[in-house]
């Protein structure tokens, strides 16, 4: 009983002479601080789209794969949407371009994890890929939107406004955006 009384008085006597467990309050506050401006110093600056790179030569997305594809499962399996993600498939199916309201170049991908994917990217905004052909893999970053089919995947273009996050589709070697 006295030992914990003694405990109590101890830490009541550290709180009231500015310590606790020994250290000086100023330098608590001091190392929290620091810890908040580090953990902001790592978020992409206001105004950046805070997308990958586009891809080099070498035609791999670094985000692309495995990551990129639990990413996207991810998201599908809980029905997430408006998710920036990026990622790569091998198209199995052209389909018409929508023309009702912006137009769309429609292609559907298969993901290495076997999932299909709609990507509708638009050609009003982007360069249409003339190339395209059934069995070409693309790589790829822009929104993702949730839907029972596997998701669609849009804004694979620069945003003119500057206010979204710019998408890019890849394809033997040439980026479109």
């Amino acid at each position: 009983m006295t030992e914990l009384i003694s405990a109590s008085s101890a830490a009541h006597k550290s709180l009231s002479d500015g310590t606790v467990n020994g250290l000086n309050m100023n330098k608590i506050l001091l190392i929290a601080a620091l810890a908040v401006a580090a953990y902001f110093s790592l978020l992409p600056a206001p105004g950046t789209s805070g997308s990958p790179e586009i891809p080099g030569g070498s035609g791999h997305v670094s985000t692309a794969g495995e990551h990129a594809d639990a990413a996207l499962e991810h998201a599908f399996s809980n029905r997430l949407s408006n998710q920036q993600l990026a990622g790569q498939g091998v198209v199995i199916k052209l389909l018409p371009d929508d023309d009702k309201g912006s137009r769309h170049q429609r292609f559907i991908v298969k993901l290495n994890s076997g999932r299909t994917l709609l990507v509708a990217h638009n050609i009003d905004l982007a360069q249409r890929i003339d190339a395209l052909r059934t069995g070409d893999t693309v790589a790829f970053y822009g929104e993702y939107e949730w839907n029972a089919k596997g998701g669609v995947m849009h804004w694979t273009h620069h945003d003119p406004q500057g206010r979204h996050p710019g998408g890019w589709i890849r394809h033997n070697g040439q980026t479109y955006q």
